[in-house]
């Protein structure tokens, strides 16, 4: 979403106002909320070579219609109906993602995977702004520079992920991941046992109607207030609570989705070494961590050194996306393989639709009416209430992984078994 990043220079010209601005950043985020879900019933049919590349390319047209056509952004409409177009069409990236990390890496090595592969949001997010402000410079700050530049780098980037992504180990005539690790899926239905379902059936089965499913959604709603509550507000908590200046607010949001990466890895590696597959577990360790450095950083006096409130920012990010990579991954360990890609998606659903605009029109309208304390207080009830329904998720997760567990025990003596013949 590229438009906060040319706010100011519409607003200069005239062209939208603030509330305008707000309407066209939402129809993106609402739009790659409910795509993240509704494409993935669709991407767990399709191949992940060809479902991936295409919404990427799709994206790509979309911002090179709001660069070149003048009726794209014509009116705040107008703009919110292309800008919606393209949330949706971005939301088809997460879902084949997922698929290819379901087929391609096992639940012992899943972690550490999914967290270098999360990290792309955090490196994305960076990489666009970089993007953006090089078309701005080479322009003469044209402000549709910010989205035909890095359109043309998506498209490079479909082309590339074409060649390079294999569906699934079958597709190129691999056995299946868990049997080359000898390493069981969590969640593993039957051959046959859902032939006289039908695909929405089965998603009502697996995810609608699966309390694990609904409880992850329900914790995503509060993380990603947390994460979009204490990221999109930085820059001005800090100008006027604390008297920072705009470019020190811009730092502290940089330095925020910086620290995000390194929380994601961590949150992998903890998760499959520490923790031993228990993502619940270290979901909850991780929103300790973002509890504590919260009420420090909102219970900071003002005239406290500028670069301690860096460090209680880069500690609220770097743990915050922990727990942002982990639900994803719970849903996906957390279910079949053949709606994982759904599973993750009806969290993100949540997660977007719900936690995202609380976020932004929420935290706003508390700050406005009751002050930040209010605010902060509220942000802080969020991750109470994110800890209370991930132990809920618990007993569940530690069932899946005793099950698999012994389905592992039971592969290796198999194994163990057939050799030992060999070995006489």
């Amino acid at each position: 979403n590229n438009i906060p990043l040319i706010a100011k220079i519409l607003l200069d010209e005239g062209m939208i106002d603030k509330v305008g601005i707000g309407l066209i950043a939402n129809a993106a985020l609402i739009a790659y909320g409910l795509s993240k879900f509704f494409m993935a019933t669709v991407s767990d049919r399709s191949n992940a070579r060809l479902f991936l590349p295409i919404g990427l390319a799709l994206s790509a047209v979309a911002n090179m219609v709001v660069a070149w056509v003048p009726a794209a952004s014509a009116t705040v409409a107008s703009f919110a109906i292309v800008m919606f177009i393209n949330g949706w069409v971005q939301g088809m990236g997460w879902p084949p993602c997922g698929r290819v990390l379901v087929h391609w890496f096992s639940t012992n090595e899943r972690g550490w995977k999914t967290a270098i592969w999360n990290t792309a949001h955090n490196v994305g997010g960076i990489a666009v702004g970089i993007a953006a402000a090089a078309g701005l410079g080479f322009t003469g700050g044209q402000w549709q520079s910010a989205f035909w530049f890095p359109a043309i780098i998506a498209l490079v980037v479909a082309v590339f992920a074409f060649f390079t992504i294999r569906d699934t180990p079958a597709s190129v005539g691999l056995p299946p991941i868990e049997e080359h690790r000898n390493d069981p899926a969590k969640v593993e239905v039957a051959d046959g046992e859902e032939e006289h379902l039908s695909y929405w059936q089965i998603i009502v089965k697996h995810v609608l109607l699966n309390r694990v499913m609904v409880l992850l959604a329900l914790t995503n709603v509060f993380v990603y207030v947390l994460r979009y509550g204490v990221l999109s507000w930085t820059p001005v908590f800090l100008s006027e609570h604390h008297g920072a200046s705009v470019t020190a607010g811009i730092a502290g949001f940089s330095l925020f989705e910086l620290a995000g990466i390194f929380g994601t890895l961590a949150a992998g590696w903890v998760s499959d070494r520490v923790f031993r597959g228990n993502r619940t577990m270290t979901g909850i360790t991780f929103m300790v961590g973002v509890a504590i450095f919260l009420v420090l950083y909102w219970l900071a006096p003002v005239g406290i050194p500028y670069w301690l409130l860096m460090v209680y920012l880069f500690f609220i990010g770097a743990f915050i996306y922990g727990p942002v990579m982990l639900i994803g991954l719970q849903a996906l360990d957390m279910s079949a393989r053949h709606v994982a890609g759904t599973s993750a998606g009806f969290t993100g659903l949540f997660g977007y639709v719900i936690g995202a605009t609380l976020a932004s029109t929420g935290v706003g309208w508390v700050v406005q009416h009751f002050g930040w304390g209010v605010a902060f207080g509220a942000l802080t009830a969020c991750v109470v209430a994110a800890i209370v329904l991930l132990t809920l998720v618990m007993p569940e997760e530690k069932r899946l992984i005793a099950v698999h567990d012994a389905k592992a025990k039971q592969m290796q003596n198999s194994i163990d078994a057939e050799r030992e013949p060999q070995r006489v």
